[in-house]
């Protein structure tokens, strides 16, 4: 079977993303791991499948982390899908486009290189709490932002292990079965954050996530007092923005912008 496929970047979160609006791909958790895969498939941190969504002219975005399990969400995935629409011919004389996805429904803009989407607002203030971890305990706020994160505060991100206590956190019994991404947040001032993920399904440190980008802005203006908009700057070294409103401790009308940009287009056969 030949896949035709473009490859796009999120701030460095990359993505395999693919038409089957024709619902004629039917890719098995294996197979997409293997196409996520670096050394022996394209290389990705997930899969993004635009489908038909069941109403006229819907589209459904359907994300899997590089080990071929399905998540309800993915920020900048969805800021690479928007952009993959548009060059579909969806949007393309708008500066707007909307799709669904698991966690429901996301609105896109497009603003020059950057693309804006609308986040799902937390449907609960941030938990906090400690966790006992192998060098003692760790104070934590766990928030969904479309998927469960883990935020904590650190004084530098440049002197912590991610892939060590990442993974340690992400595996917590506290937050069994299905675990929780971690972040790591360093206060830079002005408004401004520095934030290292361990995304799990990709068991690894991504150099960049965007839930857990507005996961962290999220729990910094509780925690620490931010307005908004929060500017985050990721590994990569490129900077998101976080826009919400806040009410006691709610949020509405939560967005993350950020670059959104095509690699390269390409076929690639795939095993039956």
């Amino acid at each position: 079977m030949k896949l035709h496929f473009t490859k796009m970047t999120g701030a460095g979160n990359d993505f395999v993303l693919v038409d089957n609006r024709d619902s004629r791909l039917r890719l098995r958790p294996e197979q997409i791991a293997r196409l996520c895969n670096r050394h022996f498939g394209i290389g990705a941190d997930g899969m993004l499948v635009a489908e038909r969504d069941g109403k006229e002219d819907g589209i459904r975005m359907r994300y899997y982390n590089a080990d071929g399990g399905e998540a309800s969400l993915c920020g900048n995935g969805a800021r690479c899908f928007a952009r993959f629409l548009q060059s579909l011919g969806k949007g393309q004389e708008e500066d707007r486009i909307s799709f669904l996805t698991g966690a429901g429904p996301v609105e896109a803009w497009f603003a020059g290189e950057e693309v804006s989407i609308s986040m799902p607002d937390p449907g609960a203030a941030p938990l906090r709490q400690l966790v006992a971890t192998r060098h003692g305990p760790l104070e934590v706020y766990w928030i969904d932002t479309g998927v469960p994160h883990l935020v904590v505060f650190v004084q530098s991100v440049e002197g912590i292990d991610v892939e060590e206590l990442g993974r340690e956190l992400r595996w917590l019994p506290d937050f069994a079965p299905e675990g929780a991404n971690a972040d790591f947040v360093e206060l830079l001032g002005s408004g401004r954050l520095a934030v290292r993920t361990y995304e799990r399904g990709v068991e690894a440190e991504t150099l960049a996530c965007g839930t857990g980008v507005t996961a962290s802005a999220l729990v910094a203006h509780l925690a620490k007092g931010l307005a908004s908009p929060v500017s985050v700057l990721v590994r990569s070294g490129d900077c998101l923005r976080v826009l919400f409103e806040s009410a006691g401790d709610g949020f509405h009308g939560v967005r993350l912008q950020g670059p959104a940009t095509m690699v390269f287009k390409g076929e690639m056969e795939v095993s039956e």
